[in-house]
């Protein structure tokens, strides 16, 4: 009893001591009346006159002890801007790129947290690094998971950064323009984490435990204003843009196709909280190609948002239901089934969109487009309105409405036998305890048709206890055989599904294993008279190592019931018939080296049983840093099947080498190339940005794609399939 009472207050201390830091710690920001100079250079008078915060504490190895290199923060504001200063002690830094929008991992960097509503759900971030790169994001529900984290999210801001003989200074300057904030708010919810490479150590301002997501919106401090602050004046963005291209279809034997484009969008502060997207004549040529994967699965494989138009307060629109029943999918704007069921591109008109915050408490969404109507390729234009109201309740939870609605003209939809509107309302729940041991969600969602007779419907629920030491969660949904969100992204309907997990960790101390990890699940799928058709039991250890590498061991059964024929080894070879069933066990195991060296890997391999055979897979990809200036990359899958109902064994490969140049922090190169047996397709992919000003771009891309000869005696001969060059200019306007 003495032991299992010493246990208790030792856990209830940790958990009071990480509530306590983000309790009594704040930042002062103090109103001047002088603008610094934004040099990365702490010399103004100012910044000698106003008391810098620090108190660093690691995140990782520990998260118990004070930073190694500790950082020191100060801020000030006038009427149009926050002024951050920073100091960061240490040396040696390591810097992957100059490019913009780096990834935190593995290099040095500084981020800083806005929660400007202090709702604990919703922040912006800004960050730089010792070379004075800039990044900025938005994590949204609350940052209990990796997913909440989105950099996509650009706008107008500078930062400058200086290094000295044993620390580097840096100056952020950020417009009121670029936040989201309520007029006559003193008091913001403030966070900032640091990569320390020096020491492979992470740190924090307010001390985060590390079963908590470095980005958690629990833990946050406070920032005080020495004024109310007032509304924002006049805030509004322009950014047009031209382009012009030509593209060639080799297979369909087309001439050139000459293409050139005016459009641009607007952004319109309505009030200090909320704000109004608008576009005309949107083009996403700039927008980088996906990576090509190898599919094994018999389900529409996700691809994330990357286009602007669609990515501020996207967490309004696109985090509804779980990831596998989404009822609204932004991608599914601006590609369209033709009337032969094949998705293609489709011409967007305009589009606008009113999204963030009524008050405090309330956000909402407003989003209305128009897609172009195109006979030529079997098009039918498409009305797009989507409707969401977010109302915060309890500490750190809201309760979220949505509806969508995709709309076609009835007469022409009559013409072809089409449904001339689907429809998607819903409510989710979405939860989250102040100490942030509990969150979770439940929803409950409908589709509607013209055609619809039954009840179409989903649901779901998920909640997690998240400790030190443990993390459970339980998981279920329900997808009806007639629930059809077409402007979503469902993976598969008229089923029911639970998913139980567990996860213990120990921390050993002083050790070369920093975290150790066991974790076991269960996920299970029944269909409506065929009982249950999937199940996959997993249980597996992790270890994350003090040089921050990691290793993962994982043993599966799977079992499958197919009620379509299907080809497992994904390469269009005979299919295993419908109404058979196959159970198998499978190991997983993968390594990711320490990603501050200058040579980086990660590695996946899949040995075992599969299906009624057997298969081999190897995964992963090489990197080599160059620092500042970027890396090559290659990355690579292959996969060797054995069935026996197959004459011969089968096989997929896939390599993609790549290039990413940055010659300055203003522009960058990008190269790639993906060889894909699979797919049949060799793709290459060009990408030149010249930002010659704050988020204003000149974009050239270049894209080739040919068809990869499968003949075994001719294996490396390739046929063009199409080929397409684009320049995109854009040019940001601020009010």
């Amino acid at each position: 009893m003495r032991y299992l009472a010493l246990v208790f207050t030792v856990l209830f201390s940790i958990q009071l001591f990480a509530q306590h830091q983000s309790d009594f710690k704040n930042i002062q920001v103090h109103k001047i009346s002088s603008k610094p100079k934004i040099d990365g250079v702490l010399d103004e008078q100012i910044w000698q006159d106003i008391e810098m915060v620090s108190g660093f504490i690691q995140y990782f190895p520990t998260d118990t002890l004070p930073a190694s290199n500790q950082t020191y923060i100060s801020m000030a504001f006038d009427s149009d801007n926050l002024y951050v200063a920073i100091r960061c002690l240490g040396d040696d830094w390591v810097v992957n790129s100059l490019r913009r929008d780096y990834r935190a991992g593995g290099n040095d960097n500084i981020t800083l947290v806005f929660d400007s509503f202090e709702d604990e759900t919703n922040a912006f971030f800004f960050g730089i690094n010792p070379e004075g790169v800039i990044r900025e994001g938005v994590i949204t529900g609350g940052g209990n998971q990796f997913s909440d984290f989105d950099e996509s999210w650009d706008n107008k801001w500078r930062g400058e950064a200086k290094k000295f003989d044993g620390y580097y200074t840096a100056e952020l300057e950020i417009p009121f323009g670029a936040l989201r904030y309520t007029k006559g708010s003193q008091v913001w919810n403030f966070g900032a984490y640091r990569f320390d490479t020096q020491h492979n150590e992470w740190s924090t301002w307010t001390g985060i435990p590390q079963n908590a997501p470095l980005m958690c919106l629990a833990y946050n401090g406070k920032m005080i204003w020495e004024e109310p602050l007032e509304a924002t004046k006049g805030n509004y963005s322009l950014i047009p843009f031209v382009a012009a291209g030509v593209a060639r279809d080799f297979e369909a034997g087309e001439p050139n196709d000459w293409n050139f484009s005016l459009g641009g969008d607007a952004k319109i502060g309505v009030t200090s909280g909320l704000n109004l997207d608008v576009t005309l004549n949107p083009d996403f040529s700039q927008v980088e190609v996906d990576r090509q994967i190898t599919d094994l699965s018999r389900f529409e494989i996700f691809f994330p948002e990357r286009r602007q138009f669609f990515l501020e307060n996207a967490d309004l629109f696109s985090q509804f239901g779980f990831g596998n029943i989404n009822p609204f999918f932004s991608r599914r704007i601006g590609v369209a089934e033709n009337l032969d069921g094949d998705n293609i591109q489709n011409k967007i008109y305009g589009g606008l969109r009113l999204s963030g915050k009524l008050s405090d408490d309330t956000r909402i969404g407003l989003l209305n487009m128009q897609t172009a109507d195109d006979r030529s390729s079997g098009i039918i234009g498409s009305n797009y309105t989507v409707a969401a109201l977010q109302q915060q309740v309890l500490t750190r939870s809201n309760i979220s409405f949505l509806f969508v609605n995709k709309q076609l003209p009835q007469e022409e939809c009559e013409e072809f036998d089409l449904a001339h509107f689907n429809r998607v309302a819903g409510i989710d729940f979405n939860y989250s305890n102040a100490a942030n041991t509990w969150f979770g969600k439940t929803f409950l969602h409908s589709s509607f048709s013209p055609d619809q007779e039954d009840f179409a419907g989903s649901h779901g629920a998920e909640l997690t206890y998240n400790t030190r030491f443990i993390t459970a969660t339980w998981s279920h949904e329900m997808v009806g055989a007639d629930y059809n969100a077409e402007t979503g992204f469902i993976r598969r309907t008229d089923y029911s599904r639970v998913n139980p997990s567990l996860e213990l960790r120990r921390y050993p101390m002083n050790g070369w294993i920093n975290e150790l990890q066991w974790r076991s699940s269960a996920n299970l799928w029944w269909q409506p008279g065929l009982g249950k058709t999937d199940h996959n039991f997993s249980t597996g250890l992790s270890a994350q190592f003090s040089n921050t590498a990691r290793i993962n061991l994982e043993l599966n059964h799977d079992y499958v019931y197919l009620f379509d024929s299907f080809d497992p080894t994904g390469t269009d070879s005979d299919e295993l018939p419908v109404d058979t069933e196959y159970n198998y066990v499978n190991f997983n195991g993968s390594f990711q080296s320490n990603n501050t060296e200058a040579f980086s890997y990660r590695v996946r391999t899949y040995l075992g049983n599969y299906f009624n055979g057997n298969r081999f897979g190897l995964s992963g990809e090489f990197s080599y840093r160059y620092q500042p200036k970027g890396s090559v990359s290659i990355s690579y899958n292959y996969n060797r099947f054995d069935m026996p109902y197959l004459e011969e064994k089968k096989s997929t490969f896939l390599i993609g080498p790549r290039v990413d140049y940055t010659f300055s922090r203003k522009m960058f190169l990008t190269t790639f190339i993906q060889y894909n047996t699979q797919s049949q397709n060799t793709n290459i992919n060009t990408r030149f940005q010249w930002r010659f000003a704050p988020v204003s771009d000149f974009f050239l891309v270049y894209t080739d794609n040919y068809l990869t000869n499968q003949d075994p005696a001719d294996r490396f001969s390739f046929d063009i399939k199409n080929r397409a060059i684009v320049a995109k200019l854009t040019y940001w306007i601020n009010s």
